[in-house]
């Protein structure tokens, strides 16, 4: 589990075809590689992936993920190539501050940035998500885009908008984040609950 509180900016490093359906992606990151057990899940951009290597050279340090064909094909993994930048998170652990909402790292769909508004040190986000998806976005609820926890401000049919404040803008990918862009889309897990119990009734 996570909280989508992004806790570093990561670069891809390398890009590798594995077995048939397997790709593996080297990331550049400030964490210490002693610190990141093998096997251990960090959130990339929002997409939960194990960790199966990690090292550090003269001029950095890394870790690497395995991403097979599911994660490739539904997610924004798919189109990472070397220098791409990534949201990361660690994992949760017993104690640690609850300072966003729960994210699973599971990724539901995909939002394109539809328009971009940038404010005085602040950018209004609107995105365009899947209909199926929509049913679960309210104003006030959260979301979790590309692993950053924010809070929907307003709904208008397939769209709705978030705002993204100076130190989310200055820590994650979405300073520079252009229009069209397509961003890994996590739904509230209590949103999906209610709508589940909503449903049997």
């Amino acid at each position: 589990m996570f909280t989508g509180i992004v806790s570093d900016l990561g670069e891809i490093l390398e890009v590798n075809e594995q077995a048939e359906g397997l790709r593996r992606l080297t990331i550049k990151c400030g964490y210490d590689p002693d610190t990141i057990a093998i096997g251990a899940s960090i959130a990339c951009s929002g997409i939960c992936l194990t960790v199966v290597a990690r090292g550090r050279t003269r001029l950095r340090d890394y870790f690497a993920v395995d991403a097979a064909t599911e994660t490739l094909r539904v997610t924004t993994a798919g189109s990472w190539r070397t220098g791409t930048a990534l949201n990361l998170e660690r994992a949760l652990r017993l104690g640690d501050e609850l300072g966003g909402h729960m994210v699973s790292g599971h990724v539901d769909g995909l939002a394109e940035l539809a328009a971009r508004e940038d404010l005085p040190e602040m950018a209004r986000l609107s995105l365009r998500a899947p209909t199926e998806l929509m049913r679960f976005i309210a104003p006030k609820g959260s979301v979790a885009l590309d692993g950053v926890s924010l809070t929907v401000n307003e709904i208008n049919n397939d769209t709705f908008s978030v705002l993204i404040i100076p130190h989310t803008l200055k820590v994650t990918t979405f300073g520079a984040l252009p229009v069209g862009a397509r961003l890994n889309l996590e739904v509230d897990l209590m949103a999906r609950y209610a709508a589940r119990l909503l449903q049997e009734r």
